[in-house]
């Protein structure tokens, strides 16, 4: 792959393959049982093709398309076995691959931001990538002095392809939220541009890098990777050495579960006390658990501005909602702007729908499962139960979008490790305004 399909019109064709794909597997599925092959080994052979065209598709296009792709990968935790099985490995690819660039390619974007003569800045430069990303590729090196590191190289095309996708996704967006009463999308679509645009520039996520690596720099119980170089494409830092979190959730002991589920959750909200920003790519490949037991933490390209720390109101909420008060939750979250002047909820529904989402919180300890989440989101999404009803009510301000997001795709990956956490105590160690709630 030399660069990425850019423009609109090309990546739309090759998005809009994924559905004309499965469709077309249908039928020759329909036509195979008809010539007598067993309904089982059809479905398996078409769900395997589905899945490595998902793969091929969103991984060559990388950009927007291919963090769908990872969102997906989180969330699949949420659907039936039966569904999830077959696309799971394929889903968790995108988390930590995609196809790569020639090495060719990779020099000439080197050339032009490190100079002609960057291999000097290295005593040794692989060629083959070992990780791969929505919008760059990582290659393993050593440094002029000796450290080995981590270099983080920019497709060419990214821009192009990441703004046509946000021009995509936007255009769908906008017809499906015409249908939900509750919701002010320009402002949310608004800060998810936003902050997509500004991953493109690899400056602004090395400070963010270097923001986390002077906070915990000698933690106990975290690791971020230093930073050696940076430009607009190119992020030089150091390596980081550790188990992938993927690995964990596939092969984990229960202690490495456990250990990684509390650290996951506990990075979250340290990371807007100790440094003002909130990291914002919920991912398992963003993290590693190290040899020596600390949590390793990567890729700072999406992060939320959060110079105050958390919002207090999380936590003053989160309180409210746990002593089964149905007014403060109302007053609370339309004081936040979670409700919009012109909408009516009444108290009890809207508590019966929150409350959905904090059983963690209603235990000393809490063992997050797959199960779980299939059964959340099963209550949510369907229409005949009153959670849908209150879900269509409900906006999401702009402030809110990311921590949002997070906290989504932190409840995916911790259904995914299956760790059992004590939250309440997590939380009331760091989540500003819960423990005087």
């Amino acid at each position: 792959m030399d660069e990425l399909p850019r423009r609109a019109l090309q990546r739309g064709v090759r998005l809009a393959s994924l559905p004309a794909g499965f469709a077309g597997r249908t039928a020759v599925g329909l036509g195979k049982r008809l010539g007598g092959r067993p309904a089982e080994a059809v479905a398996a052979e078409m769900q395997a093709r589905t899945a490595e065209q998902l793969f091929t598709v969103l991984g060559q296009l990388k950009g927007g398309a291919m963090k769908v792709g990872q969102a997906m990968s989180i969330f699949e935790a949420a659907l039936p076995e039966e569904v999830a099985a077959p696309y799971r490995a394929t889903l968790t690819r995108l988390q930590d691959s995609a196809p790569p660039m020639p090495a060719a390619t990779v020099h000439g974007v080197l050339d032009r931001e490190l100079g002609p003569d960057w291999r000097t800045r290295f005593a040794t430069f692989d060629d083959e990538p070992v990780a791969a990303a929505s919008i760059g590729q990582v290659h393993r090196g050593t440094w002029e002095d000796g450290r080995p590191v981590a270099v983080k190289i920019q497709y060419p095309g990214a821009a192009q392809a990441l703004v046509a996708d946000i021009t995509q996704v936007s255009r769908v967006a906008r017809l499906t939220g015409s249908w939900l009463p509750g919701l002010d999308l320009g402002p949310v679509l608004a800060e998810l541009k936003e902050r997509l645009v500004e991953e493109l520039d690899y400056t602004v996520e090395a400070a963010s890098q270097r923001a986390f690596a002077d906070a915990f720099r000698d933690d106990p119980d975290f690791a971020v990777p230093e930073v050696l170089e940076s430009t607009e494409k190119v992020i030089v830092s150091e390596w980081l050495d550790g188990e992938p979190l993927s690995t964990v959730i596939r092969e984990g002991s229960q202690e490495e579960r456990d250990l990684a589920s509390r650290r996951y959750l506990e990075f979250l909200l340290l990371g807007p006390a100790e440094t003002g920003l909130l990291h914002a790519d919920p991912h398992p490949g963003n993290f590693r658990l190290t040899r020596d037991g600390r949590f390793g933490i990567l890729d700072f390209g999406a992060v939320k501005r959060l110079p105050d720390g958390m919002p207090p109101a999380v936590g003053r909420l989160l309180g409210v909602a746990l002593s089964d008060d149905p007014d403060g939750v109302v007053a609370g979250l339309r004081e936040e702007g979670f409700i919009k002047p012109s909408i009516e909820l009444d108290g009890r529904a809207l508590l019966d729908y929150v409350s959905t989402f904090l059983r963690p919180l209603d235990t000393e300890l809490f063992t997050f499962d797959r199960a779980w989440l299939r059964e959340l989101f099963a209550e949510v999404r369907d229409p005949r139960t009153p959670a849908w009803a209150v879900g269509l009510k409900l906006n999401l301000p702009r402030e809110y979008v990311l921590i949002h997001r997070v906290w989504l795709g932190g409840l995916g990956v911790l259904c995914q490790l299956g760790g059992t956490v004590p939250c309440i105590e997590v939380l009331e160690d760091h989540l500003p305004g819960f423990a005087d709630a």
